[in-house]
């Protein structure tokens, strides 16, 4: 019996030891991710009580890359004691792996903490003054942008690729690229112009009166721009195309303006001014009329079937829906004014003159 046991530990001490150190490095990789998963989790649920956009952003951003660089080196460590035990000469292929696969976890971790911390300075939850949702984005794409190339060249690098022949290369072939895809360009300094000049910012609604585009703007990327039409369908620019065309953004103007005209029937000529001026006090005492603006109600002109008189005001909202009902109430408040002097709108009308049967027969004895 002794005999079987001391055969069973020189098998395991000589043969096959690097089986069951692979086995503990595996188990004990995963019992550290468990553990690491756990204490990220508590750590998530603590940072959510503070209002601080960085902490919440700096935890929601390493869950993923820290158990992955957990995994990383787990299985890199396991594959160095089977290379051992094989003899084989893959340790500087697994030191190699290793060392990219670090790098790609860090810029993974950097471009999520990007990410996150774009979605946060945007929420009011984290700050008074939100950061304006375009700047956010133009920032954020940026920086992501700046993370993967450096992440790429240093990867490349690491490979044996000399940085600065591709940069070189980079230079001479950006002439060809660029006249090859000068479109492409456009759009893309387009894009670059918009989040300079910003003449609109994601959720804004615009029109052109050159080009049949309005609607509301959802997403301004590097070459397109999406705008969701009035109709619920998506419209896709080309950044290229706003500079080179007129743009008016409706969702930044200071009122909204009411301007009609009404008419009233010739027959109500001498209660034209009496109608004008109280429709101008009304409006004056209007509470949803902005009287700090230009505010006109005049005696315009004589139309063919009535006295045209006008009104020119501002609203103090700038909501579509809450501009119709304001704009309701003053046009059945004039209808109520005309009506209580006693007066009618006009509406086109024809009078026809019939001649006296008695004239018509003194005319014809004249002829005779």
């Amino acid at each position: 019996m002794s005999e079987i046991k001391n055969t069973i530990l020189q098998w395991f001490d000589y043969e096959y030891a690097w089986v069951i150190q692979v086995f503990l490095v595996v188990l004990s990789t995963l019992i550290i991710a468990f553990f690491v998963r756990l204490f990220l989790k508590k750590l998530g649920l603590k940072s959510q009580q503070t209002q601080n956009l960085w902490d919440d952003a700096f935890v929601e951003s390493l869950h993923l890359p820290c158990r992955g660089l957990i995994w990383l080196m787990g299985i890199s460590f396991a594959a160095d004691l089977v290379a051992v035990e094989a003899e084989s000469s893959i340790a500087p292929i697994t030191d190699k792996v290793r060392e990219i696969g670090l790098i790609i976890l860090i810029s993974w971790f950097f471009v999520r903490l990007v990410k996150a911390l774009e979605k946060n300075l945007t929420n009011p939850k984290y700050q008074s003054k939100p950061m304006d949702l375009t700047t956010a984005r133009a920032m954020g794409k940026l920086l992501r942008a700046s993370i993967i190339i450096t992440a790429t060249l240093i990867v490349m690098q690491n490979l044996g690729y000399s940085v600065s022949g591709i940069l070189a290369f980079g230079g001479i072939g950006g002439l060809a690229v660029g006249f090859a895809a000068k479109d492409l360009l456009a759009n893309f300094f387009g894009g670059l112009t918009i989040y300079l000049d910003r003449p609109f910012k994601v959720g804004d609604w615009i029109r052109s009166p050159d080009k049949e585009i309005e609607g509301t703007v959802e997403d301004i990327g590097w070459r397109l721009t999406r705008i969701r039409t009035f109709d619920k369908r998506p419209l896709y620019v080309p950044n290229a195309t706003f500079t080179q065309i007129s743009l008016e953004n409706p969702s930044r103007m200071s009122n909204r303006r009411i301007k009609e005209t009404i008419g009233i029937r010739y027959d109500d000529a001498t209660k034209m001014d009496l109608i004008v001026t109280q429709v101008k006090d009304m409006l004056l005492s209007h509470p949803d009329i902005d009287t700090t603006q230009t505010l006109m109600v005049n005696f315009d002109k004589f139309a063919p079937s009535s006295l045209d008189f006008f009104i020119y005001t501002f609203t103090k909202t700038t909501d579509w829906g809450e501009f119709h009902r304001i704009k309701q109430d003053v046009m059945l408040k004039i209808i109520s004014i005309i009506d209580n002097n006693g007066a009618e709108c006009a509406f086109p009308t024809s009078t026809l003159h019939i001649m006296n049967t008695n004239a018509l027969d003194h005319q014809s004895e004249k002829l005779k």
